[in-house]
């Protein structure tokens, strides 16, 4: 059984910092490559959940790993707080939405696991709704994997708690962060040990396993996305389509 609390948020100890950053330039320049095929071939599809703490690099991840791939059939979606018409239907309504089609790689940042993980953190919802909303969650991730040709692909960012409050303080010292200050973030933090235990929960009740990213320092956090996503996209059966003759002779 995982437990969040007890994984270190570091790289491994003699973890070559130049070597892994180099590995990780050549991921994302294949995941570029292997994205065109994705595109052109319209069989199989991509979704990334970045789930994580606040200051856990999300942002920073879609960036830096996705580098190297047209933007025509890659997007990002940020999963905020509900909407009056999003609360009057089921939870995983608002999700389904935002699904890639075929051929499409859709990163989410934060993700429909916000409904098992903050509300339970909160109480805002018992623990019988808790066991009733991962199974729709698992049936859910099986039905995009079997009925669509979807991979899925489930990251959480695993920061320190110091590290978080560093990160959390640079928003309010650095002119250029000031745009990602909320007062609501240090707020959840006290929250934390409550998060670790519901993080862990929610990754040992899933079908579809996790990758636990170590998030203290940013170029590993990048090289074990790029490293997975990578690996995801060679798996799967690709290829461009053949010609199509315009003329029938």
């Amino acid at each position: 059984m995982i437990n969040l609390a007890e994984i270190s948020a570091a790289p491994p100890k003699g973890t070559d910092k130049g070597d892994i950053k180099k590995r990780t330039e050549e991921y994302c320049k294949r995941i570029g490559e292997l994205n065109e095929v994705l595109r052109a071939q319209r069989k199989y599809s991509l979704l990334i959940i970045f789930q994580g703490m606040d200051c856990s690099g999300k942002d920073g991840a879609a960036k830096n790993v996705f580098k190297d791939c047209t933007p025509f059939n890659l997007s990002v979606y940020a999963f905020k707080k509900p909407t009056e018409i999003e609360v009057g239907h089921d939870f995983l309504w608002r999700v389904h939405q935002q699904v890639p089609s075929r051929g499409d790689i859709k990163i989410f940042n934060r993700s429909h696991y916000e409904d098992v993980l903050i509300q339970r953190v909160h109480a805002w919802i018992d623990e019988k709704r808790v066991k009733h909303r991962m199974a729709a969650i698992n049936a859910f991730e099986e039905l995009l994997q079997f009925d669509n040709h979807t991979t899925v692909l489930k990251f959480c960012l695993h920061s320190s708690k110091e590290e978080q409050g560093k990160q959390l303080q640079q928003r309010i010292d650095e002119p250029e962060k000031h745009w990602k200050h909320n007062d609501n973030d240090w707020k959840e933090r006290d929250h934390w040990d409550d998060y670790m235990r519901c993080y862990s929960d929610a990754i040992n009740h899933s079908t579809i396993p996790w990758t636990i990213v170590p998030v203290d320092d940013r170029w590993y956090r990048d090289y074990v996305i790029a490293k997975k996503v990578c690996e995801a996209l060679e798996a799967m059966d690709l290829s461009y389509p053949p010609l199509i003759s315009l003329t029938n002779h």
